[in-house]
């Protein structure tokens, strides 16, 4: 079965290897870099299951552990380098579901993910898959997009840039992290593709496409989406 899964781990390398290895699987990965970033993300996402790194900058895993458990029943999966038995069991103790010591393989956390996610089935209700910006919601299992309740048409490529800016909201991604992310594609696609998609979205998604209040450019860096100061276009 597949869901939506927060990594909460601020090496950017492990990070990227993590979601890659959960998409694959057929998840959906939103990435959290910080312990406080983990929470709000939590909160604004609510994820089927959190992959959550004991050493986390701002916040340690282990308060943001106390913080999940305190709102809500969220499987967390949690990491960490240090392999102490004290540390494993302060961890399951503040209701971490299982427990991995770095290093690890990729498959192996993929697999602890489907058990964990097998396990908690009967006690969870379905997770909601949509990923939210204000109005616009992305539907990643149907494949559709909404704009305050209306449908948008949108191409594999458009989708697949609307999926990677709204699983990390308001986060700024360059052109090449946007290349690296959409490489399923195919070879073809470059920074000017990743430049069309957006002009094509912004008339799809934007009330004004001179002045996009959803799809944003941060000069000089790349885009981010935002949930816009308004409730509809």
């Amino acid at each position: 079965m597949s869901g939506l899964i927060l990594v909460a781990e601020d090496d950017e390398n492990q990070a990227e290897l993590l979601r890659r290895y959960l998409e694959q699987d057929h998840h959906t990965v939103v990435v959290a870099r910080d312990g406080h970033q983990a929470v709000e993300s939590a909160r604004r996402h609510q994820p089927a299951l959190v992959v959550l790194d004991l050493m986390l900058p701002k916040m340690d895993g282990l308060d943001v552990c106390r913080a999940l458990r305190a709102e809500s029943d969220v499987l967390v999966l949690m990491l960490t380098a240090r392999s102490t038995e004290d540390d494993m069991l302060l961890g399951l103790g503040l209701g971490a579901d299982d427990y991995m010591t770095k290093p690890f393989s990729p498959r192996e956390l993929v697999a602890r993910v489907r058990t964990l996610l097998r396990r908690g089935q009967r006690a969870q209700p379905a997770p909601d898959p949509m990923l939210r910006a204000g109005p616009l919601v992305i539907d990643p299992i149907r494949h559709e997009v909404t704009m305050a309740g209306r449908p948008v048409d949108c191409t594999p490529g458009e989708f697949r840039l609307l999926e990677i800016l709204a699983a990390e909201l308001d986060r700024v991604f360059t052109r090449e992290q946007l290349l690296a992310r959409m490489h399923g594609f195919g070879s073809y696609i470059t920074g000017r593709t990743i430049d069309a998609h957006v002009k094509n979205l912004r008339r799809k998604i934007e009330a004004n496409s001179r002045e996009p209040e959803h799809l944003v450019t941060v000069y000089g860096i790349g885009y981010k989406l935002t949930a816009g100061r308004r409730d509809a276009p």
